[in-house]
C-alpha cells in the first residue's frame, strides 16, 4: 500500500484514508495506537456501503488529517449538530445548538436594522418608481 501522511494523528481528527483492503474511508480517530502505528476510525463513508458506521483499524501512515473547517451558516451548522446526534457527542450537540442560536440571533437582528431604518438616497425616497 502506498504511503498517505505522516502527519500526526489524535483521537477525534477527522481523516481520510484506506483501509488494508483498499477501501477509501472518511470518519475520525476514535484510538491511537503509537507501538503498533496504528488507528481505529469511526468510517462516516466508505466506497464500501457494508463498513458505514462501523470502527476499522488501519495502520496511521494511510490516513490524512483533514483540515479544520469553519461552519459559519446555518445551514452548515445543522447539518453538524445531526453528526452530533448520530455520534451521541452531547457536549458538541450543546456547543453547535449554542453557534445556531447566535448565528439566528444575528440573523435577526440585521434583519430588525434594515427593516428599521431603510436605506434613502439623497432625495429621500427609498427605492426606485415604476416608470
Amino acid at each position: 500500500m502506498d504511503r498517505i501522511s505522516n502527519s500526526p494523528v489524535e483521537v477525534g481528527d477527522w481523516v481520510k484514508g484506506k483501509t488494508k483492503n483498499g477501501e477509501l474511508i472518511y470518519g475520525y480517530i476514535e484510538a491511537v495506537n503509537s507501538l503498533q502505528g496504528t488507528v481505529k476510525i469511526k468510517v462516516m463513508d466508505c466506497d464500501n456501503e457494508q463498513i458505514i458506521g462501523k470502527t476499522v483499524e488501519t495502520l496511521k501512515h494511510w490516513v490524512k488529517k483533514l483540515p479544520m473547517s469553519t461552519f459559519d451558516g446555518e445551514e452548515p451548522i445543522k447539518a453538524l449538530i445531526d453528526l452530533a446526534l448520530l455520534t451521541k457527542d452531547e457536549s458538541w450537540f450543546m456547543e453547535l445548538s449554542a453557534k445556531l442560536k447566535s448565528i439566528r440571533q444575528v440573523a435577526k437582528e440585521n434583519e430588525r436594522k434594515n427593516t428599521a431604518h431603510p436605506s434613502k438616497n439623497r432625495l429621500g425616497t427609498c427605492g426606485m418608481r415604476d416608470e
